[in-house]
């Protein structure tokens, strides 16, 4: 029994330590829901990013006014529980017009 709520306890961490968000507010905020989403890819836990990272501006379209939302998601923390092992992680950055 001690063994089980032990896994538990670890499972709960692994899934609780990759829940950050960034918020960034452009202007006025978002107006609306249109929203655009990117992925970015890091080694060595986050300190050097894999490829470019998505252009926020770019994905606004030109717009104003946005808020830019940088995540690790559920799918995200899926994916790093796998690619952990060789220092991959990956965070989602929504852009909402």
């Amino acid at each position: 029994m001690k063994k089980f709520i032990l896994i538990l306890m670890i499972l709960g961490l692994l899934v609780v330590t990759a829940c950050t968000t960034h918020t960034h507010v452009v202007g006025k905020g978002a107006q609306g829901t249109e929203a655009v989403e990117a992925t970015q890819w890091y080694a060595v836990w986050g300190l050097i990013p894999i490829g470019t990272s998505p252009d926020t501006n770019a994905m606004a379209g030109g717009a104003a006014n946005y808020t830019i939302q940088t995540q690790s998601t559920v799918k995200d923390i899926i994916i790093t529980m796998f690619t952990q092992y060789v220092t991959i992680t990956r965070r989602t950055v929504t852009v909402t017009k």
